[in-house]
């Protein structure tokens, strides 16, 4: 699959102060926080995921590997906004993109690079995505390119 330049918009937040060090900036987990709230609602979006859901039941995703740029400073306030977009789909896995913006002036302050397993609760391991979430996900991502 070819990466999409329209992106889904999948979380809201806010740099409170207790979220931010002693200068007044964002901390690096709270970061990944908002990142990882975001593959939630994105995965909700694109898959229909829902852990809660009797068909979801023993399934599961398992993040492998992460890869954040930090490229400008959030500050306490800022309110900022993460769009995500599905950059390849494999035969366990799902490489997403999300990009977090200071919305005040739509300026790229963090990306997230993900690679994440779909996962087999129970027995512990990898599995293959189904036919169904690969339908989804390329449904998904012509819709949106």
């Amino acid at each position: 699959m070819t990466a999409m330049h329209e992106t889904a918009r999948v979380h809201f937040g806010v740099a409170h102060p207790w979220l931010c060090d002693s200068m007044g900036h964002l901390t690096s987990r709270h970061y990944v926080a908002m990142f990882d709230d975001a593959s939630y609602h994105f995965f909700r979006m694109v898959f229909g995921y829902d852990a809660a859901a009797e068909t979801w039941s023993g399934l599961g995703f398992a993040d492998v590997r992460q890869v954040i740029e930090y490229k400008s400073e959030v500050s306490s306030g800022d309110l900022v906004h993460i769009d995500g977009e599905i950059a390849r789909l494999g035969e366990k896995s799902i490489v997403a993109r999300f990009t977090m913006r200071r919305s005040s002036d739509d300026a790229e302050v963090a990306t997230l690079e993900a690679t994440t397993v779909f996962f087999d609760l129970v027995a512990r391991r990898a599995r293959a995505l189904t036919d169904e979430m690969r339908q989804r996900g390329a449904r998904w991502a012509a819709a949106s390119a």
